[in-house]
């Protein structure tokens, strides 16, 4: 039996035990201390569910990457400690907010900016392949490269964590970035790799059979964090394995999850608001309300995701036919940030009554 055999003999093995992890933490969780993980709070401003729902999604993401790692440790002899520690550690930050433990948003994100520096310092993750100039040279600097790696996780992490409002949105998209992603690395034949990323496509999978189209679970603060930070880490090595596709090619793939959270940021900011705490005013909320308006809010929540992610990647795709010219690459990452500030000027307009 070949060794791609074996690999895929270990994926069905995974997946099988995987689903009957999500099926007890969705219909048992919500007895863990009282209901504490049940979302029952329908005021908060990124709030569009109706009726309680538990935030488990995460732990069940967590246990099943966790036997995924010992999987691969017994294939490869390799313990991945870059997944480990940083996919950890940033369900445990998301966790405590997940327990209700009324941690400022301040202090969770100096909190999780601490561990993330630590960590990849201490492990050296950085990125090699960057279509910049100045950049590139100053990446050279150890501390400068941990702070430039550190932004990076920061903006995908906080953009998984603020899109985590409908069900099925935020998997969706890191399906989509996640399979390109094995395409990419199939293509050139990185298959170790390749098998990391089938299993992470295969937890997304998971989580949305009980996530979409009705939710049975939520990701969490938890879960949001963690599939985030493996996502983000999933980026920076296949740049690294692939130095012939431009690493503008990578900023278009994420540029939904950096450009929410960048031009939030700055919206808030213009607006008055504290940067750092929710409001009901984001790109998939005023969608919603728009689609809400002409479809009704019982099918609203899951037809927003479908149609937010056609849109993202009809955008992302032509990305793909210039993935190896820096020039071409950096034209259309920039194109399509002046296409998000354009569809959120016309549903803003549209919605803001």
């Amino acid at each position: 039996m070949g060794s791609e055999s074996i690999e895929a003999s270990f994926l069905s093995i995974f997946a099988l035990i995987s689903f009957f992890i999500f099926m007890v933490i969705s219909k048992y969780s919500h007895k863990i201390k009282n209901g504490i993980l049940l979302d029952e709070d329908f005021l908060k401003p990124q709030s569009f569910h109706q009726y309680p729902v538990t935030r488990s999604g995460g732990i069940a993401v967590l246990i099943s990457f966790f036997i995924f790692l010992k999987i691969y440790d017994l294939l490869y002899s390799k313990i991945l400690y870059d997944y480990l520690l940083i996919g950890a550690s940033m369900f445990f930050v998301g966790f405590l907010d997940d327990l209700k433990t009324h941690i400022k948003p301040s202090v969770r994100l100096l909190l999780m900016i601490s561990i993330l520096f630590i960590i990849i310092y201490f492990l050296e993750i950085k990125i090699f392949n960057i279509d910049f100039p100045l950049l590139s040279f100053l990446i050279n600097n150890k501390f400068f490269s941990s702070v430039f790696v550190l932004l990076c996780f920061l903006f995908i992490i906080n953009g998984a964590n603020l899109i985590d409002g409908f069900n099925g949105l935020l998997a969706i998209n890191l399906l989509i970035i996640n399979i390109i992603l094995l395409v990419i690395n199939l293509n050139n034949a990185n298959l170790e790799f390749s098998f990391i990323l089938i299993s992470q496509i295969i937890i997304l999978l998971l989580f949305l059979l009980f996530n979409f189209p009705k939710a049975k679970i939520f990701l969490g603060d938890s879960g949001a964090y963690l599939v985030g930070s493996l996502s983000a880490l999933n980026v920076i090595i296949t740049n690294n394995l692939n130095p012939n596709i431009s690493s503008f090619f990578f900023c278009t793939l994420l540029f939904y999850l950096f450009f929410e959270v960048f031009f939030s940021f700055f919206r808030k900011i213009i607006q008055k608001k504290s940067p750092i705490y929710p409001d009901n005013k984001h790109l998939h909320m005023l969608s919603f309300y728009k689609i809400s308006k002409n479809l009704g809010k019982n099918n609203a929540n899951f037809l927003n995701s479908i149609f937010i992610n056609i849109i993202y990647l009809i955008l992302v795709i032509p990305s793909l036919y210039f993935a190896d010219n820096p020039t071409l690459s950096r034209y259309w990452f920039f194109i399509l940030l002046f296409i998000y500030v354009g569809i959120y000027s016309r549903l803003y307009h549209l919605t803001k009554n």
